[in-house]
């Protein structure tokens, strides 16, 4: 019986230290979204800060349609982002199933 939660504890911290290390890794990694064929495109970090926003100036043209182009870019580098965090954390717990929604210590 000690045996097994002795191993489990060391699992957990294992799966702890896979966690920061993706978690550093994923500060590190930017993302590119874009809109409009490329003409706005927004560099986010894995953890969700915003790098960068390119518009092409043409779009200026139409401030309605700058707005719409703007939000679709920044949505699609935030979908690429969690798709990223998810794929780094996942790894990180080593396929071990963590329920939808549950946040571990230290998670974004």
């Amino acid at each position: 019986m000690r045996g097994n939660i002795a191993q489990l504890m060391q699992q957990a911290q294992r799966m702890q230290e896979n966690l920061k290390r993706a978690q550093e890794e994923l500060a590190q990694v930017e993302v590119l979204g874009q809109s409009g064929g490329g003409v706005v495109k927004v560099t986010l970090s894995g953890k969700m800060e915003c790098r960068s926003v390119r518009i092409d100036p043409s779009v200026f043209a139409d401030p309605e349609m700058a707005e719409d182009l703007v939000a679709a870019a920044f949505n699609d580098a935030v979908a690429k982002a969690n798709a990223e965090s998810e794929k780094r954390m996942s790894a990180a717990t080593a396929g071990m199933p963590i329920p939808a929604g549950m946040k571990l210590p230290g998670m974004f």
